[in-house]
This record gives C-alpha cells, sequence and structure tokens, in this order.
C-alpha cells in the first residue's frame, strides 16, 4: 500500500503559456487540485518531488494547502512528449475512508508451459475501487503453466480486502498465444511432386 508523500504546494494566480513556462523555468509544476464540489484550485508543486512521488503508481500525496492538509492523488499528469517533463498535472482531492476509482497495473509470474507460446496482455490495468488511503499500486497474476488458448479474466485476478473490481469481469486480461512458426523453405518440394 502506498505511503503519503508530503509536498509544499503554493496557489497560484497566473494563468495561460507565460506563467506556466515561469513556473517549469523554476523546476516547479502547474496543478490543479479538484474534488468534492469544492471550486479547483491552482497550485505550483515541486518539480522533483513531484516526478519521484509519481514513479509510485496511484501515489497518495500530502498537500499543504495556504497552512490546510489536504490528500490527493494524480487523476491526469501531463508530460512533454520529447523530453518527458512535467508539464501539468490534476490532482483529486481523496479523504480518509473514502471510496476512489483508480487504475492498477497488473503484472505476471511464472513460466507458461513449456512450448512455443506468447503472453498477450490485453488490458495492462484494472479499474478498481479502493479507500483512498489503501490504493493498491498494482497486482500480480500466475501464468505458471498456462499454454495457447488459455486466458485469465479481470474476475479470476485476487484483489486486495478493500479493494472491488471496476472493469467487467468477464474481461479478458491475458490471453496465452501460440508462437507463429516461421514456415519451413518450401524449395524442392515442388520439383519432387512434379517428378
Amino acid at each position: 500500500m502506498s505511503s503519503e508523500v508530503k509536498l509544499a504546494t503554493e496557489t497560484r494566480t497566473e494563468f495561460g503559456k507565460g506563467a506556466a513556462r515561469r513556473i517549469r523555468r523554476a523546476n516547479k509544476v502547474p496543478g490543479v487540485v479538484y474534488g468534492h464540489g469544492a471550486e479547483p484550485v491552482h497550485v505550483t508543486l515541486p518539480g522533483h518531488e513531484l516526478l519521484l512521488a509519481l514513479r509510485t503508481p496511484n501515489v497518495l500525496l500530502s498537500l499543504d494547502i495556504e497552512g490546510k492538509t489536504e490528500l490527493a492523488i494524480p487523476k491526469a499528469v501531463q508530460r512533454d512528449p520529447l523530453k518527458g517533463f512535467l508539464e501539468h498535472v490534476d490532482l483529486l482531492l481523496v479523504r480518509r475512508g473514502e471510496k476512489v476509482t483508480v487504475e492498477i497495473v497488473v503484472e505476471t509470474e511464472g513460466e507458461l508451459a513449456p512450448g512455443s507460446f506468447l503472453v498477450e496482455n490485453v488490458l495492462n490495468t484494472l479499474s478498481v475501487e479502493a479507500e483512498a488511503t489503501h490504493i493498491p499500486e498494482s497486482v500480480t497474476v500466475s501464468i505458471a503453466g498456462l499454454e495457447a488458448g488459455d486466458s485469465i479474466h479481470a474476475k479470476d485476478i485476487a484483489l486486495p480486502n478493500g479493494t472491488t473490481l471496476v472493469t467487467d469481469p468477464e474481461a479478458v486480461v491475458i490471453q496465452i498465444l501460440a508462437a507463429q512458426a516461421e514456415e519451413p523453405a518450401a524449395e524442392g518440394e515442388t520439383e519432387g511432386a512434379e517428378a
């Protein structure tokens, strides 16, 4: 379960591209905090600390906004497509005990049955509902012993206590395919057949 990451947060009064550029030049990231029916609050977050925090999926952020501590989770993160730096974040306010719907990563473990098989991750994430302060980072699925034609559905995946599935239970998450063998070169066969 994710631990809280505290971030010093400043409220913003300047908007637009020029203001956003100035914020990013100061190694900070512009963002919006919204939720609970409150007016969205425009904030500036410390760039490096935020980048590190976002390495944890669905990280729980403890924001100090004008002397008041608020909990939030990242809802949308915009990165520069070329350089990868953070351009903007949308943060959703959450309360302890509150249920939120988030995407969690599906990881696989184990060895497939002997043979030439491929694992196809049809879904890389599952949509689940969990308590805001107890969001699992990921879920692990065993593919041990599976072979071509086998598949794992969303309903087959064990979720941590307190986490419920939102994705369609019948949705295929992982399927095992037969590896396509290279066709042997067909030289020589045709000559023999004509004789």
